[in-house]
């Protein structure tokens, strides 16, 4: 991976100090995601580290609790030329679901994924934005978990590395593009 094309995105992440609560620093994509070329070029980052990592991937699963994740999982998946599943907010998706219950930064949430997701033994890596605690990237793997597919890795654009999310991911790697202490 070239620093430069890494600069291109690092350099469209934006931080606003005591958001949404005093105390947090939230980094926002917002830039990266306005700026086609910066964007590209995050799409075009994950898809080289996937391709040279993962000979044989079935489906991109994306965590959608706040939509980032289908951002960035549905162009990756595209340009890989493999489906999409998302994971989404509970009562969001249609037909018979699986869910769990988890803790995010901020108080509790609950995800969904569709029962006839994936089939048992498909390969699966899981996308977002972000891995802060890891409460929501932990429940994206158990519900993948409950339909049998094997995750091959959990890849985020950020990881905020002081609230420690990667170790409550109970050795389901993890690849992020971005770190912040």
């Amino acid at each position: 991976m070239s620093e430069e094309r890494l600069r291109t995105v690092r350099d469209r992440v934006r931080s606003f100090p005591d958001f949404p609560e005093p105390g947090v620093l939230f980094r926002d994509i917002s830039p990266l995601l306005k700026d086609p070329v910066a964007f590209r070029t995050l799409i075009d980052l994950l898809e080289d580290h996937v391709r040279a990592s993962f000979p044989k991937i079935d489906f991109i699963a994306g965590e959608c609790l706040d939509s980032r994740g289908f951002l960035i999982g549905l162009p990756l998946a595209q340009r890989l030329g493999i489906g999409f599943v998302p994971v989404r907010k509970k009562g969001k998706l249609p037909g018979p679901t699986e869910s769990v219950s988890y803790s995010l930064e901020y108080g509790k949430a609950e995800l969904e994924i569709q029962s006839d997701a994936v089939e048992p033994g498909q390969k699966v890596i899981i996308v977002d934005d972000l891995l802060a605690t890891g409460g929501t990237m932990c429940a994206a793997c158990e519900l993948l978990k409950r339909l049998q597919a094997e995750i091959l890795e959990c890849l985020v654009v950020i990881e905020l590395k002081p609230l420690k999310g990667s170790e409550k991911l109970n050795s389901i790697p993890l690849y992020s593009l971005l770190q912040y202490d």
